[in-house]
């Protein structure tokens, strides 16, 4: 009926749009930061990832004996606790960040903000301080995972691999870490956007109402 149609045409709206496009951003954002903590043992980069299946039969130690393939798998495992925390708290957030905005799209369609117009000033005050809040988190992420790469455990296990021919332990950032944080900035500027479309949506619902008024 018309009440159906008045609900989904939030959908068509800038905002509703705008609420979409971040909920994409933090499904990537998730997606990227599970591939961060993966399992235990693997390639590090993205051109490597067919060596994955050596990890999955177990011939990925074939070219270590004896004591050097019980140390690849301790360092292997070590690497993994190291970056497990950080990869966890990257997927938190973007679980957060991905709930949030479908919270919005469910409180436009409900038309909330029609009855209660000040709910898109307090939309406004969140979307900005998502989007100011990302730059800190985003440089503690790459900190922290710097910090890993530059540790004993990275350098060693780098140098064990190479020394056996393996490629793709390398010390250092990968695709995946690099598409979060980019995604990450992305996301901000869009929760910027969404929070200067939460207030012209606000001085038009607020003119709205008033016209029946000084009618």
């Amino acid at each position: 009926g018309p009440l159906e149609r008045r609900r989904c045409r939030y959908l068509h709206t800038g905002r509703a749009c705008c609420q979409m496009v971040e909920t994409l951003l933090a499904a990537l954002i998730l997606v990227c930061s599970s591939v961060s903590g993966g399992s235990p043992g693997g390639y590090t980069g993205l051109p490597a990832l067919g060596g994955i299946y050596y990890y999955q039969y177990g011939g990925a130690y074939s070219g270590f004996s004896g004591a050097d393939g019980e140390r690849a798998q301790q360092l292997d495992q070590r690497f993994h606790l190291l970056k497990l925390p950080i990869a966890r708290a990257a997927m938190a957030v973007g679980g957060c960040l991905l709930v949030f905005p479908c919270v919005l799209i469910l409180v436009g369609v409900l038309r909330v903000p029609w009855h209660f117009p000040a709910w898109l000033l307090v939309e406004c005050t969140l979307d900005i301080v998502i989007a100011v809040g990302t730059i800190p988190a985003l440089y503690c992420f790459f900190h922290s995972l710097l910090r890993v790469y530059n540790s004993s455990v990275c350098k060693v296990r780098e140098q064990l691999y190479q020394s056996k021919g393996y490629q793709g332990f390398w010390c250092s950032l990968h695709g995946a870490e690099i598409a979060a944080g980019l995604l990450g900035c992305v996301a901000a500027m869009a929760y910027l956007l969404s929070a200067g479309l939460a207030v012209r949506e606000y001085r038009t619902v607020h003119e709205q109402k008033q016209k029946p008024v000084q009618l």
